[in-house]
């Protein structure tokens, strides 16, 4: 067994929507226009981005709407204001197209969906009954049995402007994959992907004909005005889904809550490697960790355990992830990284625990759901990475 944190690093600290924003958009959008005047950071230092409201029916960003988001405190020198586009209703049912253009209601970055995926969400938060359930890994802290529903979630591209912003708070390089090469520990990164949960997209339109900044976005996606959205997938993008669906997939998401503080736990497959005349199987796992109430804690440290279907059961400690303690204030909510493991066998568990310290210097657990390990059966080419 063998795990493997990659650290990235950052110069600025990210900054996420807060939490007046998103609750003024969700009042206000079903029966309003909203303009995005997000502020472009051009120093350093202070919060990357803000973003006010300004509604073209009632005027909302005059008075204390305004001064809510663009008081002189949020405004410091160097800051300037961009327009980047309007809100749309978000949708309560259904999906997003290919080619929506949407803000991430968290880390506030700027995206495009390319394509929805369908996973089960297995949210231990909600006791189901006890049939048509879960079960629990062996050894597994609990005895809790979930059942999964459908959820879905996006593969998104990141405008790269905003990368730098986001960076000490979510990996912009959260997909990886092994390469076709004899070194089976190389692992390969494609920047500025994403996955995104439905109930993370705040959907918008822009004028422009490339709102987003990415090397992938004409690769990927065509301007067409008589569509909505009115960007489509090019067969470029149609083809490279086809060719690497097997390391893009996600199929299974965990969730679990304990003392407010959130755990969302995705896994992937990527493959089997031969190493030293046995195979050795690869999975990547994104982790986002969310900060549900009001009080500031920090990450200090990571308790894991490894079940392998080889009938090894392994721990690991260590402090932070990904060479990071993050904070998670009521500012800044949530962290999310990507990690990996590679097992000896086909298929085995992950759980555990983080340690957090509140500010008083006092600690608690909170627990990493259980989730499987599943090599998939059918054999797969290496993938075609994103060159044409």
């Amino acid at each position: 067994m063998r795990v493997c944190e990659r650290a990235r690093g950052g110069k600025m600290a990210a900054s996420a929507l807060r939490r007046g924003l998103l609750s003024t958009v969700s009042k206000y959008n079903k029966k309003h226009t909203h303009r995005i005047l997000s502020v472009a950071d051009i120093s350093s230092g202070f919060d990357a981005y803000r973003q006010r409201l300004q509604c073209r029916a009632c005027g909302l960003s005059g008075g204390a709407q305004q001064r809510r988001f663009m008081s002189s405190r949020n405004r410091p020198e160097g800051k300037i204001l961009e327009t980047v586009g309007v809100f749309e209703a978000v949708k309560q049912h259904g999906k997003y197209e290919t080619g929506q253009l949407f803000l991430h209601s968290v880390f506030g970055y700027r995206g495009i969906v390319l394509f929805p995926w369908h996973a089960r969400l297995y949210d231990r938060d909600i006791t189901p009954p006890m049939s048509d359930s879960k079960p629990e890994p062996p050894g597994a802290h609990g005895s809790k049995e979930v059942k999964g529903k459908t959820h879905t979630y996006y593969q998104v591209l990141i405008d790269t402007r905003d990368c730098p912003h986001i960076s000490q708070r979510s990996q912009t390089e959260a997909v990886t994959f092994l390469a076709n090469h004899d070194d089976s520990r190389a692992l390969y990164a494609i920047p500025g992907l994403d996955y995104v949960s439905h109930e993370d997209i705040l959907p918008y339109n822009s004028a422009e004909q490339v709102p987003i900044q990415h090397e992938l976005f004409e690769r990927f996606l065509m301007y067409n005005p008589s569509k909505s959205p009115p960007f489509t997938a090019r067969d470029t993008l149609k083809a490279w889904q086809e060719k690497n669906h097997p390391w893009l997939e996600l199929s299974d998401v965990h969730r679990e809550t304990t003392e407010n503080i959130r755990v969302t736990v995705i896994p992937f497959y990527m493959g089997m490697r031969e190493a030293q005349n046995s195979h050795v199987y690869w999975w990547r796992y994104c982790i986002r960790l969310e900060n549900m109430g009001n009080e500031v804690v920090q990450l200090r440290e990571r308790h894991w355990r490894i079940f392998s279907l080889s009938g090894t059961l392994e721990t690991v400690r260590g402090r932070g992830v990904v060479g990071r303690e993050p904070v998670l204030s009521k500012e800044q909510p949530a962290f999310q990284y990507s990690s990996h493991v590679s097992l000896q066998a086909p298929s085995g568990h992950m759980w555990g625990t983080f340690r957090i310290e509140r500010t008083d210097g006092s600690h608690f657990d909170v627990r990493i759901p259980p989730f499987s390990l599943e090599s998939n059966k059918d054999d797969k080419a290496p993938p075609a990475g994103y060159t044409f």
